[in-house]
């Protein structure tokens, strides 16, 4: 793989990250944020622990090696060269036999999908990779089932502000989109979902796993 093409990979897995924090990225400035709640303290948004996965999982981005200090970045990656990212550390990588890298100083890089475990903080490798350039997932069930949401705007906007004030860098994607605020987290197994239903209009907000449970 030429340069460019490894440059095109890289830059497809952060659009992924990017699609909604780009796509509602205005508008929103200024907006009242919710100040309270009737949720319980430990039930809220940014207090839930969900259960962690039994098996293996699937994520994908770019995995980045800084000078051995690896972590898999699901999420928006800086426009630099060598880019830069908060991601999830990685154990267990290795750079032996893997095509579609980059490397630049003591940073190497690639845009991969990634099997591993995950302990809440941590993944550790437990497969070859796959180049994401070959990487042919199957598409996602539509939480919404294609319809559109009827919460107004300025509601979620207000709901986007409060989500973004509160989960801070855990928010890996955050925009609103056909009537609801999409939500992407590193990993929930319905728990934040729950309390994203409790604490806003029912169907308001959609909360997305980058990880994917495969075994």
């Amino acid at each position: 793989m030429s340069t460019s093409q490894r440059r095109l990979a890289v830059a497809a897995a952060s659009a992924v990250g990017l699609l909604f924090l780009s796509a509602c990225a205005t508008g929103t400035a200024g907006m009242a944020v919710p100040s309270s709640t009737s949720v319980p303290s430990d039930q809220r948004l940014e207090s839930v622990e969900p259960e962690l996965p039994d098996g293996r999982v699937i994520g994908v981005g770019t995995v980045l090696d800084v000078a051995g200090d690896v972590q898999l970045c699901m999420g928006p990656i800086m426009e630099s060269f060598p880019p830069q990212c908060s991601g999830v550390p990685l154990d267990g990588w290795s750079w032996d036999g893997v095509d579609g890298s980059e490397t630049s100083g003591e940073t190497t890089w690639g845009a991969y999908a990634v099997y591993a475990t995950y302990d809440g903080e941590r993944l550790t490798n437990t497969d070859p990779p796959i180049m994401l350039a070959l990487y042919d997932p199957v598409a996602p069930d539509d939480p919404s089932g294609g319809t559109t949401g009827e919460t107004p705007t300025e509601e979620l906007a207000r709901i986007q502000d409060d989500i973004a004030a509160r989960l801070d860098t855990d928010a890996l994607a955050l925009g609103s989109e056909r009537g609801y605020v999409w939500l992407t987290v590193v990993w929930d197994d319905g728990t934040i979902q729950e309390a994203a239903d409790a604490e806003y209009d029912a169907d308001a907000v959609f909360v997305t796993s980058a990880l994917r449970e495969i075994d």
